[in-house]
């Protein structure tokens, strides 16, 4: 027999049942990414089955079940911390500037981590983005190899908080929380919508006499810049110092530190 002929074959695509790495991203099980690369591997059964074709299909009631070493193998994958400057985008380089991820360097890994870990080369393959951060913004950037956690902060049902201190600018003198219409600052908390898209409530607050607070459960593009448009503030300054649990802390700007085994987002 071929070896063609040996592996599954994957039903047709009219066939209603979830694709398996569907089925594992559902059940938690793995990312889609991951799941594919298992299925591939040959880590996952299904009622005792060994699959290898990717595109494959199951029925809820099936048992999927997944070999321990792709869990050693998920156990080793690394998550960083990086402090981006201004200058750096978030993914894939553009208009010449370059990715945030070119800082992870042994050189620039932070010397007050506590992780316990030690820079290898093989933390940067595959290391990827789990969230946007403008080029002129400042502030706590999460990459990592670990699909889970990137699904967990940016996965379409993800209502991780992502806070921020932004410096705004407006255009009557004096102090802004004195001048500024408290029903501006309202509509900022809940009432604005972007791309004809109602916004979720915010967590809007003046942080000190020029500089406020945002707390988001989602991540629009240029978002928080767009809402102090709306109502007459020009942001001159915007860091990100928390995500979930995880906060930014003393890392220095363009330095970086690995995510501890004691840190959940």
């Amino acid at each position: 027999m071929s070896e063609a002929a040996a592996r599954p074959v994957a039903p047709p695509s009219d066939d209603p049942r979830p694709r398996l790495s569907k089925r594992m991203s559902e059940l938690g099980l793995a990312s889609r990414r991951e799941a594919d690369e298992w299925i591939e591997a040959g880590w996952v059964q299904v009622d005792g089955k060994t699959i290898t074709e990717l595109g494959s299909r199951v029925s809820p009631e099936q048992h999927i079940s997944v070999d321990p070493a792709a869990r050693r193998q998920q156990a080793q994958r690394v998550t960083v911390l990086l402090n981006k400057p201004i200058g750096y985008v978030s993914g894939q380089a553009e208009d010449g500037y370059e990715p945030a991820a070119v800082l992870v360097t042994a050189q620039n890994h932070w010397p007050g981590d506590r992780s316990g870990n030690r820079f290898q080369g093989s933390h940067l393959r595959g290391l990827a983005p789990a969230g946007r951060l403008d080029i002129d913004s400042t502030g706590l950037l999460v990459l990592t190899q670990d699909g889970r956690i990137a699904r967990h902060l940016i996965g379409q049902d993800s209502s991780v908080e992502k806070e921020y201190l932004v410096r705004v600018q407006y255009h009557r003198p004096g102090r802004l929380p004195d001048v500024f219409p408290q029903e501006d600052l309202m509509r900022l908390r809940h009432g604005l919508s972007l791309d004809g898209k109602q916004l979720l409530p915010a967590k809007v607050s003046w942080q000190n006499e020029d500089q406020l607070r945002f707390v988001l459960r989602e991540g629009r593009k240029r978002q928080i810049r767009r809402m102090c448009e709306a109502v007459g503030l020009k942001v001159v300054g915007l860091k990100r110092i928390r995500i979930g649990s995880v906060v930014l802390g003393e890392l220095p700007p363009g330095q970086w530190r690995y995510l501890r085994d004691d840190e959940r987002f």
